[in-house]
């Protein structure tokens, strides 16, 4: 689940770098296989399909 949603960052634009909390060796070398996923148009949609934004609060 997290290297799909790293995946899903990556393949935003306007997203720079997503931010990883790796307090293990393996969890760095599994977000690093994230950048081997390639998503089509359709799964893309399909992960976002589900997918409510929520407004920004604190911010005028």
């Amino acid at each position: 689940p997290a290297q799909l949603a790293l995946a899903w960052l990556l393949h935003k634009p306007g997203v720079v770098s997503p931010i990883i909390g790796a307090t293990k060796m393996q969890h760095l070398e599994e977000a690093v296989q994230a950048l081997e996923i390639t998503l089509t148009p359709e799964e893309i949609e399909q992960l976002e399909a589900s997918y409510v934004p929520h407004p920004v609060l604190g911010h005028s």
